[in-house]
């Protein structure tokens, strides 16, 4: 397969991209929540949407704060694509809670880190520049970083990045990885037993690491692999906070993923999770149904509603 066809995207002579990757986009609405867009980085041209949930402002207690970063595979999509600005809207109107959409830098123009320092950004916005009817209502203590897919990697790695900032109001209460996007130079079972998989077969997967790394790295860089990266990369995860991870078996990355969860517990991170038996990668975008389970779990991992069999999920 061609993977520039499959992705519908075209290498152009100066290394840009042209994409024609058929998504539509959402504008900021005010129909079920308080909807806008905010600058973050005017040198980076960066900017957030922000959502609060209707009534405004909200009886007390504060809400927490969720700061999501979309997926895309680092090369594709933006806040504004239809399913990410979707799924804030849900998850602003349900648990309820402050989120906030980061539109970060995408590669190969940007190649990473320049999403990782897109999201630092955000939690130093969130710090210092919050606007005040954000701050009337947001308890900045309990802020929790999620993000779909290549979001799942730019939170994990952001959260890594946020142990060495000064932070305070802000703190990270919980990270959301949802079928978080690694890989490696070695394939894993699910990736050679998935390799023709509709979603993330593996020359386009191959071709999104390819285009997101530095120049001349590999799959075994520590943006792509954490496990070969361990002790450098996790020196310092046991400052993480509690951690959910979701995947689904029919995914080619559910190794990555499972792998992910049992380093981050031997790290000592309290690890939720949720892997379902089947479903695919994305699935939610397809599927509403699974779109509320997502909301739903997010919800119990929030409120400490997680740990018994109930909920739904299991231990690593």
């Amino acid at each position: 397969m061609d993977p520039y066809k499959f992705l519908r995207i075209a290498r152009n002579p100066d290394g840009s991209l042209t994409r024609s990757t058929a998504v539509p986009l959402s504008p900021p609405s005010d129909a079920s929540v308080l909807c806008r867009d905010l600058p973050l980085n005017h040198a980076r041209h960066t900017t957030l949407r922000l959502y609060l949930p209707r009534p405004f402002p909200p009886p007390a207690p504060k809400l927490p704060v969720v700061l999501y970063f979309h997926g895309g595979g680092f090369i594709l999509f933006s806040a504004a694509s239809a399913p990410c600005h979707a799924l804030c809207d849900h998850l602003a109107a349900a648990l309820p809670a402050v989120v906030l959409s980061v539109d970060y830098r995408l590669a190969p123009e940007h190649r990473l880190p320049a999403a990782y320092e897109d999201a630092l950004d955000a939690l130093l916005w969130l710090r210092s520049d919050a606007p005040a009817d954000l701050r009337d209502c947001a308890d900045l203590s309990r802020c929790f970083l999620m993000g779909s897919s290549a979001g799942g990697n730019i939170a994990f790695h952001a959260a890594l990045r946020a142990t060495a900032e000064p932070l305070d109001p802000v703190r990270i209460a919980g990270l959301v990885l949802d079928q978080p996007y690694f890989g490696g130079v070695e394939r894993t079972e699910s990736e050679e037993r998935m390799k023709d998989d509709k979603i993330v077969p593996l020359p386009a997967n191959d071709l999104m690491w390819e285009l997101a790394l530095p120049e001349g790295a590999d799959r075994d860089h520590e943006y792509c692999n954490p496990k070969a990266n361990e002790e450098k990369l996790l020196a310092g995860a046991g400052d993480l906070p509690r951690c959910l991870v979701r995947g689904h078996n029919g995914d080619p990355l559910i190794d990555r993923q499972r792998e992910l969860a049992r380093m981050l517990e031997r790290r000592g991170v309290r690890v939720v999770a949720r892997i379902a038996p089947s479903g695919f990668h994305g699935i939610e975008v397809f599927d509403r149904s699974k779109e509320e389970e997502l909301v739903e779990d997010v919800g119990r991992f929030i409120n400490h509603e997680d740990g018994g069999a109930a909920a739904g999920l299991q231990r690593l």
